[in-house]
């Protein structure tokens, strides 16, 4: 495998891409070329010829002549140049459409000074500079919509190929994929025999598609590297999907930290993260009787289920960005990048949908989580068996955040808290085939029998806000039974 962070690395990439026949839709050389405007161009063309050949990246390398092929060095240095008063890496990415990860590498190769532009490709929509798209042509910088078959071709791809099917690495030899992968890993978690010849290993982990036969040897598919990577980092367009958990000293963020990222693939590391987060997790010793148990501040069923959901239903189109889990003394949030496919006030109920479907369900064979569409249900199942506050879904500006909050007394709670925690307990018992009633919210918060009106009351503003509704509005107190607004029969359930 081509190592990009060293000048090595990129010479021999370099020498790999001199080698080629001819220019391709992925591939261009310059000598000085420095016009930023031209730079973006390309910048466009090249993600997006890389999108229609099912490569990882496209190129741009100064110092090689494009028709000879011949290294021949350049003065073109990208650190020095700029548009106007803006460097030129920093106006570059912001004239991009979506801005997509680009990196300006130097080397020198055979004595001679090179720049190496590498782009990744462009993914779910083609990428335009200064609101225009472009392509390559016959070798030809061109329009992308004045070929209506490329532009056609290049949303065929988008469609046909998730990003879990692209590739991370390619050109490696046996050693070189079971030297980036931790293959044990994969039959470990699978419950199965660990194959005696590293022939049958990686055949048998393409069943998985997490690597696949390639021009020149072998591929790593971005799944097989996100779930078995030894370094995430060693795949330069997920060295940012590593977990990081931060443990903060108070209540905010401001307070003192400590950080850890779990660099490897998420099927090599879960174990450590579930282990790191046992220790972190506020705790205390208690007398049972006669015997000592832990109380933990957050169940740590529910942690698990929560952090395995934002591995797994995280956006991983969005560059710079990875899941993250902070703890607080008495919160913890675990944020993932991506908005949920589903409104947040139906996270119980609604049928699952993941972005990344064959990380799903690999995940799920792995035995990271919970089956199918149970996951949240079991997150709230298991803060109201603690008598604890509602966790709270929300959707940060591009991203999805889970918070648990520690004990309260219901006395505590807001206002909102309670009505919050009605609603969610009304969903789960309404997907169980179960109503809202007095009986069953009094056992949800510990309330006593003789404090019944206080429940009334939740239930009473949770009606008032339309968070619940009546199965009958002419029973009695005591046997009225309530549904989530969406179970109504006139409800509109559009989420």
């Amino acid at each position: 495998m081509t190592d990009l962070r060293t000048p090595a690395g990129i010479a021999s990439l370099v020498r790999e891409l001199c080698a080629l026949p001819a220019e391709t839709e992925w591939v261009e050389f310059k000598v000085n070329q420095s016009n930023p405007q031209v730079i973006g161009e390309y910048l466009s063309a090249l993600a997006n010829g890389a999108a229609l050949n099912g490569k990882p990246a496209g190129y741009l390398v100064w110092g090689v002549e494009d028709g000879t092929h011949r290294v021949v060095g350049t003065r073109f240095t990208p650190s020095r140049r700029k548009k106007g008063n803006e460097p030129l890496e920093a106006w570059l990415l912001r004239m991009l459409t979506p801005r997509l990860d680009f990196r300006f590498r130097e080397a020198s190769v055979n004595g001679c000074r090179v720049v190496l532009l590498e782009m990744d490709a462009a993914r779910a929509q083609p990428v335009a500079f200064a609101g225009t798209e472009f392509v390559r042509i016959g070798g030809v910088k061109k329009r992308l919509r004045e070929y209506p078959e490329k532009e056609r071709a290049l949303w065929r791809t988008f469609d046909r190929a998730p990003f879990e099917s692209g590739l991370a690495a390619e050109g490696l030899n046996d050693a070189e994929v079971v030297r980036l992968l931790d293959c044990p890993a994969y039959f470990r978690r699978l419950g199965l025999p660990m194959p005696a010849s590293r022939r049958a290993v990686l055949t048998a982990i393409t069943q998985d598609k997490l690597i696949r036969r390639a021009a020149g040897g072998w591929a790593i598919t971005n799944l097989g590297a996100i779930l078995l990577a030894n370094r995430l980092r060693d795949f330069a367009r997920l060295g940012r999907k590593a977990l990081r958990i931060i443990r903060y000293a108070g209540s905010r963020r401001t307070s003192a930290a400590r950080e850890w990222e779990f660099s490897s693939g998420y099927a090599v590391s879960f174990d450590r993260v579930e282990e790191h987060l046992d220790a972190l997790l506020p705790s205390r010793e208690v007398l049972d009787g006669a015997r000592r148990r832990t109380e933990w501040a957050f169940p740590p069923t529910a942690v698990r289920e929560l952090v395995a959901n934002a591995l797994i239903h995280q956006d991983l189109e969005v560059t710079g960005a990875g899941p993250m889990v902070e703890i607080f003394d008495r919160r913890m949030e675990i944020t993932n990048p991506g908005e949920p496919l589903v409104a947040t006030d139906r996270f119980v109920d609604a049928a699952p949908q993941s972005r990344n479907e064959a990380l799903a369900s690999l995940m799920r064979r792995f035995e990271f989580c919970e089956e199918r569409g149970v996951g949240i249900d079991r997150v709230v199942e298991l803060v109201e068996a603690f008598q604890m506050p509602a966790p709270s879904f929300q959707k940060p500006g591009g991203f999805t955040r889970v918070i648990l909050y520690g004990r309260k007394e219901l006395k505590e709670m807001s206002a909102a808290e309670r009505v919050w925690a009605c609603y969610l307990h009304a969903c789960l018992r309404y997907v169980g085939g179960e109503f809202l009633t007095n009986t069953s919210l009094r056992g949800r918060f510990g309330v006593a029998e003789k404090n019944r009106a206080m429940i009334s009351r939740i239930i009473r503003q949770a009606v008032r806000e339309r968070a619940v509704v009546p199965v009958d509005a002419s029973s009695g107190p005591k046997t009225m039974k309530y549904i989530p607004f969406w179970a109504a029969p006139d409800a509109v359930n559009g989420g």
